[in-house]
């Protein structure tokens, strides 16, 4: 054997291992298991990342198909409530995708345009719900979730009847004839969507994810007990939203935002369920070894860092 066949030989084992050691990338075959990107990610020990959009129909959907965030937060707390739109974006997701990882979309969490202050509140509103995830969403948000009881009535909302039954939650409140629009943006059909369409980690079966913002100091001080309400995915602590609270600067950190912080993680933590924090360039690592399992607004290239850093195998 030849010098150069035997360094040409040596090389092509090089080249074998290099793409046994590293993480999968976009293009790469890949065969998801979920119809919930972030769900898959969550069961494989992951943190996600999104971008959000602040309304937006069909041509919005067509470009962001192919994002580089794992789900998208399409915002309609502070933007207009328009079913029409939201339609149309997860139309044009599906037009434009799949996704790299081979997903029919991105994920979709939609901000309700409503505050959980009180029960009142969510029983006059709930119906929401129902049009959201009719629109092929795969979860809802909910600001200011002040109370565990505004949470179980969400989670309610988000749930069929015939849904397995849950102690402290009442039967769920979603009805028939809104579930053709939502299967057919889901691939699936009417009956398998509403099989699928309920809360994770609840349901384990489940596709839906139900998060909360506790984002002021009324919210806080039921921040445990909201967060281990059965059927919650996920909660965040509304930097913003609690400075304003608080009537202090939220760029100068002040220690009660940073006690606010450590109290709604830690409620996380006991409960079970993944934490969301702004991420960037400079944090990002620091946040996924902290434990958030979601990070708000990276950027590609931070998602990028962040991807490598927890050796994700799901293609990006």
């Amino acid at each position: 054997m030849s010098r150069f066949t035997r360094l040409g030989l040596a090389l092509l084992g090089l080249a074998v291992l290099a793409a046994v050691s590293l993480p999968a990338q976009s293009g790469d075959v890949y065969t998801p298991k979920r119809i919930n990107k972030v769900i898959e990610l969550f069961e494989q020990d992951q943190p996600v990342y999104y971008t959000q959009v602040n309304g937006g129909g069909y041509e919005e959907g067509v470009r962001l198909a192919q994002t580089w965030a794992d789900y998208i937060t399409y915002n309609m707390e502070h933007s207009p409530f328009n079913m029409d739109a939201l339609r149309g974006f997860m139309q044009g997701l599906v037009d434009g995708g799949p996704t790299k990882s081979g997903h029919r979309t991105p994920t979709v969490v939609a901000v309700l345009p409503l505050g959980g202050i009180n029960e009142q509140v969510m029983w006059g509103n709930y119906w929401m719900v129902e049009q959201v995830l009719g629109s092929g969403v795969h979860g809802v948000l909910l600001a200011h979730a002040r109370t565990p009881e505004v949470v179980r009535i969400l989670v309610q909302s988000s749930r069929y009847p015939h849904a397995p039954k849950t102690e402290g939650i009442g039967e769920g409140l979603r009805g028939s004839g809104g579930q053709g629009f939502a299967a057919r943006i889901w691939g699936v059909s009417n009956q398998e969507y509403q099989r699928l369409a309920d809360p994770w980690p609840l349901n384990p079966n489940g596709e839906i994810l139900v998060g909360l913002k506790i984002e002021d100091r009324h919210a806080l001080e039921n921040a445990e007990e909201s967060v281990a309400v059965p059927g919650v995915g996920f909660a965040e602590w509304g930097p913003g939203d609690m400075s304003m609270s608080y009537n202090v600067q939220r760029a100068e950190m002040p220690q009660v935002l940073v006690d606010a912080r450590a109290r709604v993680f830690a409620a996380t933590k006991a409960a079970g369920v993944a934490f969301l924090n702004g991420m960037n360039g400079d944090n990002i690592i620091a946040m996924i070894d902290e434990g958030v399992l979601i990070g708000s607004g990276p950027g590609p290239e931070a998602a990028d860092r962040g991807r490598r850093h927890t050796n994700r195998q799901m293609p990006w």
